[in-house]
């Protein structure tokens, strides 16, 4: 019985670290606010 609740504490234990990890390394700056699509003209495709 004990050795079940060992595990599962462990195994929740594991659980919430990588997600902390996760968490830590997903924190970016901010997207960039400028470029993206631009409209083509007949210039650029010659």
């Amino acid at each position: 019985m004990w050795t079940l609740v060992r595990r599962v504490g462990a195994a929740l234990g594991m659980a919430g670290l990588i997600a902390t990890l996760f968490r830590l390394k997903g924190q970016g700056g901010v997207p960039p606010q400028s470029g993206g699509w631009r409209e083509i003209t007949e210039t650029d495709l010659s």
